[in-house]
């Protein structure tokens, strides 16, 4: 016989329950992994993610935000994973492509990527993954000013990286 257990209000504690859930925010945490880990495998990521917050169910606190915020910083935190555990060979390839010319193509990826992470994060998850500001600030583990500041930012960086010389 299984010990009774507190769960949150809402959480299902088997599996169908849990698995229709996270069903809805699915699609969201597939943006998220597949912006903050470009390369990695996406839905290697949200598999991760998914097992995470099974695990870790009891934790969850309605009080401290949404399911989808709860579930966007796991999927968040297991890409973060996968870009360490692959970073060595993100790194040869880096530096086996040539560097664009400026004036030639203004590729709006290739400037992203070039900003620093937590910009990065910010942008991705905020104009990329469809997230609100409240949702990003859960991603990234900060209060909703600090993402605010941080994607403006990231735009006079972006702004003065892609102007064209006229």
């Amino acid at each position: 016989m299984s010990e009774a257990v507190d769960l949150v209000p809402d959480m299902p504690d088997h599996e169908q329950g849990f698995a229709a859930w996270v069903s809805p925010h699915v699609p969201a945490m597939a943006r998220v992994a597949s912006r903050l880990a470009a390369g990695a495998d996406r839905d290697d990521i949200v598999q991760e993610a998914l097992a995470r917050a099974w695990v870790k169910r009891r934790q969850f606190d309605p009080a401290q935000g949404a399911p989808s915020a709860w579930l966007l910083a796991i999927t968040a935190d297991q890409a973060r994973k996968a870009v360490r555990r692959s970073r060595r060979v993100a790194e040869f390839v880096e530096r086996a492509e040539p560097t664009p010319d400026r004036d030639i193509n203004i590729d709006v990826e290739r400037a992203v990527a070039r900003l620093p992470r937590r910009q990065r994060i910010a942008v991705d998850c905020f104009y990329f993954a469809d997230l609100s500001i409240a949702e990003t600030a859960a991603v990234m583990g900060c209060s909703q000013g600090t993402v605010k500041s941080t994607l403006s930012d990231a735009r006079a960086r972006l702004r003065s990286e892609l102007e064209v010389a006229g």
